[in-house]
């Protein structure tokens, strides 16, 4: 047994929020209790102690939307002409880098996402994957990265027409198969979803063929929605219906779904979102990164959409998106009331229920039952520091690089912010030396 202690423990549970000199006892891969310090350590004398110095002790964070593909564009000079729109993007960036990614890309890609994530203080992540290139095996080569890491993932592929019939039916395989292993999975660290990549690159035919392909597993689907405007002229010019209304009408939407961005969706929508119990999940920087517009999302959760926070491979800073996300909204608005309390809830509550659909206990919650994810941050609080202002001291305060120790499935896999059994920088000369040679094939 391990016990994690003399810290500030901020629970996210709402029974218990705040303990000052806290302390968590894990068991193996779960939390056995939360409490106080001398409590805890009276009643497991034979726990190990680790000491964290009246540091912060918080669950891992929850990313609900990420892309482990798009890791070698950073530092890529592209060539051509300056992007006008969201389609110039995808076209000009994002399409070119994943049709050329190798399984090796892939492979590294994931490796140095993850160690971010890790460092970062992340330690579940859903990631949407896209190498039409290398598509079959690319999800099982991330999952492989994620268990030797030692971090909680959700992957899928997106399938697209974009790529030709046969890359199309290789997506459709390898989300069923990867669904088929990972949902069968003892360890709990990895589960499987059907992804999608949009509605403007889906033909009805083949969202007939996904949602025949899911018919028989326990999953959703993982789908861009209504993330450009683009998006939404191509469906109401095609099928005459908004882009939430098709994919209802093709019963993608659901509990277990997740409905990425939904920036352009209209009243209606936001009705149909609810009423399906679809999952939004909403990601500020990209975005805005993107110049796609600002979701209603303050709308939607007071409608009682579920919406949860991601970074969309903008970041692997969940600490940033949740500032970005508290300030978007203010400026977009123009009141300075909205954010405070309603991005705290996407990220800590509500990516929490999202989770919770796939793994089968708790994670992004300290108590008794939930999964060890478990951070600890170097943060002195300069002001008072309770139950009611925590969350406050977080967005202020800490960022990922504040994270000194993360423990994922009762594992501490970073320690004073080195990966414990991992050379790093062996990773990384790799990923440097993989990532000049895409930019030479693009």
């Amino acid at each position: 047994m391990l016990l994690l202690g003399n810290g500030r423990v901020i629970t996210q549970d709402k029974d218990i929020p705040y303990i000052e000199k806290g302390c968590i006892a894990i068991q193996d891969n779960l939390i056995k209790e939360v409490g106080k310090i001398e409590e805890i350590k009276k009643k497991y004398p034979q726990g190990e102690f680790l000491d964290v110095k009246g540091k912060i002790i918080m669950p891992g964070m929850v990313n609900t939307h990420h892309h482990i593909y798009s890791a070698f564009a950073r530092g890529m000079n592209l060539t051509g002409k300056a992007p006008q729109n969201f389609i110039d993007i995808l076209e000009g960036l994002w399409w070119k880098i994943d049709k050329k990614l190798s399984l090796e890309d892939v492979k590294y890609s994931a490796y140095t996402t993850y160690i971010d994530c890790i460092k970062n203080g992340t330690t579940t992540v859903f990631d949407h994957h896209a190498s039409p290139g290398a598509v079959r095996e690319s999800l099982f080569t991330i999952g492989d990265a994620a268990k030797e890491l030692g971090i909680r993932s959700c992957l899928c592929y997106e399938v697209s027409d974009r790529d030709g019939q046969n890359i199309m039916q290789d997506g459709i395989k390898e989300n069923i198969e990867f669904m088929k292993y990972a949902n069968s999975s003892k360890d709990n660290l990895l589960k499987g979803m059907f992804g999608l990549h949009a509605s403007f690159t889906l033909s009805d035919k083949t969202l007939n063929q996904c949602v025949e392909a899911i018919d028989t597993l326990d999953g959703g689907f993982h789908i861009h929605t209504a993330e450009g405007i683009e998006d939404v002229y191509d469906c109401l010019d095609k099928y005459d219906k908004g882009v939430v209304q098709r994919l209802m009408d093709f019963s993608i939407l659901g509990e277990k779904t997740i409905a990425v961005h939904c920036i352009h969706v209209n009243n209606l929508e936001i009705d149909i979102l609810k009423e399906t119990k679809t999952n939004v999940i909403h990601n500020p920087e990209s975005n805005m990164g993107n110049a796609v517009g600002c979701a209603p999302v303050i709308e939607m959760m007071n409608r009682g959409v579920l919406l949860g926070l991601g970074t969309d491979g903008y970041t692997s800073d969940v600490f940033e998106s949740m500032k970005v996300g508290n300030i978007i909204h203010k400026h977009h608005l123009g009141n300075p009331n909205v954010g405070f309390t309603e991005i705290p809830k996407m990220l800590f509550q509500n990516n929490s229920k999202i989770a919770a659909k796939y793994f089968k206990h708790p994670v992004g919650v300290l108590k008794a039952g939930a999964y060890a994810d478990i951070i600890v941050a170097d943060y002195d609080p300069l002001t008072p520091m309770n139950k009611d202002n925590y969350n406050s001291h977080i967005l202020f305060g800490l960022s990922g690089k504040s994270v000194e120790t993360t423990i994922v499935n009762g594992k501490i896999v970073m320690k004073d912010r080195k990966l414990q059994g991992v050379d790093e920088e062996k990773i990384y000369e790799k990923s440097r030396q993989l990532a000049s040679k895409l930019w030479m094939r693009i």
